[in-house]
């Protein structure tokens, strides 16, 4: 027999899932409430646009010494867009924002807060899909302004010269885009890696290895180092800021180039939100 105070208990009320407006707050507030993470922000961006501005700078004051041919092609073979941001500051950004990426989530699990994170929000892909939300717009604003301020002050050094080139010309834009979204695109990586490795210095290896090592041991010499090498990041915005492309021996377009840097930054991001709750299995 039902008793009164069975049929008058009361039913525990359930827990309301998190919003995923609010993940992605939550998220934002860990991301800039790191000292740490501002402070490689600003010495990143220091040291590409100091590449750039540098290596525009010794063009500048070294001008006289170019020949007059030379001087007078400067602009319209793409010396120009080649100064305003350099293959060395390339290589720059992709390791130090694919290292910021990885330690989004591995700075996490070294301290142990991933547990309370995960604690008060069970649903583990929901956070790592709001911290991969956060990472991407983070760094791509930050790539928009390096990538911005690289070609603003370049430009505007080479304008004193004649020889200076707008965003109007052919290629500018595309140039200031493809080494803004370079950003993102090795971001997403480290946090893929990080989510997976969860170990800071293996992470590091490795993301060092992806971003910066393998695209110069592979040549364009042979099909398939050409083919492996057009699948990376860092080949593919080489490909896009070359705006007078030479012919080569295994030749690829831009369109492909722009499909290389949207199959990382995706896979990337399925890898972080998958990857995490499966190694945890």
């Amino acid at each position: 027999m039902t008793t009164t105070a069975d049929r008058t208990s009361p039913v525990p009320a359930r827990t309301p899932r998190a919003r995923f407006g609010d993940l992605v707050a939550a998220e934002w507030g860990k991301h800039r409430s790191l000292r740490s993470t501002w402070i490689a922000y600003g010495a990143t961006a220091l040291a590409v646009i100091g590449f750039n501005v540098g290596t525009a700078y010794d063009t500048y004051r070294n001008w006289e010494l170019q020949v007059a041919g030379d001087r007078g092609a400067f602009a319209g073979d793409g010396i120009a867009l080649q100064q305003a941001f350099t293959a060395n500051a390339a290589l720059l950004l992709a390791l130090a924002l694919g290292a910021i990426g990885a330690l989004t989530i591995i700075g996490e699990y070294s301290t142990g807060t991933i547990r309370t994170t995960f604690a008060a929000v069970p649903a583990r892909r929901s956070v790592m899909a709001a911290k991969a939300v956060v990472v991407t717009v983070v760094t791509t604003v930050f790539g928009a302004v390096v990538a911005g301020v690289s070609f603003a002050v370049t430009q505007a050094l080479f304008d004193r010269r004649d020889a200076g080139v707008s965003l109007g010309d052919p290629g500018a834009l595309r140039v200031v885009v493809a080494s803004a979204l370079l950003a993102p695109v090795c971001a997403l990586a480290g946090l893929a890696l990080g989510a997976v490795i969860r170990h800071t210095a293996s992470t590091m290896i490795t993301s060092t290895v992806v971003t910066a090592l393998l695209p110069l041991f592979l040549t364009d010499g042979r099909h398939w180092s050409a083919v492996a090498g057009h699948a990376l990041p860092y080949r593919a915005w080489l490909r896009l800021v070359d705006v007078d492309h030479a012919p080569v021996a295994f030749p690829w377009t831009t369109g492909g180039a722009w499909t290389v840097y949207a199959v990382w930054a995706c896979a990337a991001g399925v890898i972080a939100v998958i990857g995490v709750h499966a190694r945890d299995q």
